[in-house]
């Protein structure tokens, strides 16, 4: 079969997915305003589903009525509404023997939208770089935020884990963490945003702490079968040129500290996930991650085209690929390349413009089943 790795099956844990496609989180801030799911984004995940795609990651989920909130309109799995708003969606996306994944998402000092708090907190009283974006609802540059005490710190573990049980509770196949992008678990490891000097600042060993407590907490509270992964990368929504300091150093390190824990997988993002992502010559992020790692891997960026996703399954350099606006323009791109249709191209202002809400065209299109 053409493009065979990506459409043979693979494990994560010990559930067996159907092929190597997956759908990547992107926000879409189309929920309720107090957080509720809705049946706008019941038909928008179904699409992916009824298209073919193995996998689908839900975009970035609060789970706290305090300050995780990132966006107006985000969904939320907070409390038991938000639970039970969940469930008919997880329903739809199973009845196509695709597996749902819930990603996990504090904000902390990137939030530019919160219902229930007006401030925000982060490692450091240290802004993010750059200004909110408009097409999720903000403007001008984010406020500074209130540098998190050690009670903050266990509110947010606790958090964590709470969410991860809701997910559980309304069905989701698994949690993903989020610790990329610049959220708040990213925010503790990048150097230039935690100035800490207790044990969560400092060396990389103590900015990896807060991510390595939350996975053992959650792994903790869900159980031994219950599919945990975490997102990782270098650039941020409001940095995008960031590099870790020690480059592919810093990364062994990242890696191998997260394969010592119970993950099930790492999923990478990158501007491009196939090149290199220390300097000319070095590693790319999915392979170091790989290597370092030694769980399944998960890549992200620019692999849209299946010729160059089926070739990083083949060079070992991923064991799955995620896509994010090659989904958004073909939400059944998997059916379409085992039926050798025509790829769509992605059009952002039709689709994320003036505001990144489900728009009706996207769901009226017609998918390949």
């Amino acid at each position: 079969m053409a493009y065979d790795y990506l459409f043979s099956d693979f494990n994560i844990g010990n559930t067996n997915i159907k092929n190597r496609f997956i759908v990547s989180p992107m926000t879409r801030v189309s929920a309720e305003e107090d957080g509720l799911a809705n049946n706008r984004m019941k038909e928008y995940y179904e699409r992916f589903a009824k298209g073919g795609f193995g996998t689908i990651i839900t975009e970035g989920i609060y789970f706290d009525e305090s300050h995780s909130q990132g966006y107006d309109n985000q969904p939320g799995l907070a409390n038991d509404k938000h639970v039970q708003a969940w469930k008919p969606i997880v329903d739809a996306v199973h009845n196509h023997n695709t597996l749902f994944i819930a990603q996990l998402m504090h904000a902390g000092g990137q939030s530019q939208g919160n219902a229930y708090v007006n401030e925000t907190i982060a490692p450091s009283e240290i802004p993010p770089k750059g200004e909110q974006l408009e097409f999720y609802g903000g403007s001008g540059p984010f406020p500074t935020p209130e540098s998190m005490t050690k009670q903050n710190i266990d509110d947010v573990k606790r958090a964590f884990v709470n969410g991860a049980l809701h997910a559980k509770e309304a069905g989701f196949d698994g949690i993903e963490l989020h610790g990329a992008n610049g959220y708040l678990l990213d925010q503790f490891l990048t150097d230039y945003l935690n100035h800490r000097e207790d044990q969560y600042g400092g060396s990389l060993g103590n900015r990896l702490r807060l991510m390595l407590e939350v996975i053992n907490d959650v792994r903790q509270a869900v159980g031994e079968d219950y599919i945990v992964g975490i997102r990782i990368s270098q650039i941020k929504v409001s940095d995008s040129k960031h590099k870790w300091q020690e480059g592919e150093s810093s990364a062994e390190t990242i890696f191998s500290k997260l394969g010592e824990t119970s993950l099930d997988y790492i999923h990478v993002t990158d501007g491009n996930g196939t090149a290199p992502a220390f300097g000319e010559g070095t590693k790319t992020l999915a392979k170091a991650a790989k290597d370092y790692g030694k769980l399944p891997v998960i890549a992200n960026g620019k692999l849209g085209d299946p010729e160059t996703a089926n070739n990083a399954l083949h060079q070992n350099e991923a064991d799955f690929v995620s896509l994010g606006t090659s989904a958004l323009a073909n939400p059944d791109l998997p059916n379409r390349v085992k039926k050798d249709k025509v790829l769509k191209a992605f059009d952002f202002k039709s689709t994320l413009l003036p505001i990144a809400y489900v728009k009706d065209h996207e769901l009226n299109a017609d998918i390949v089943e």
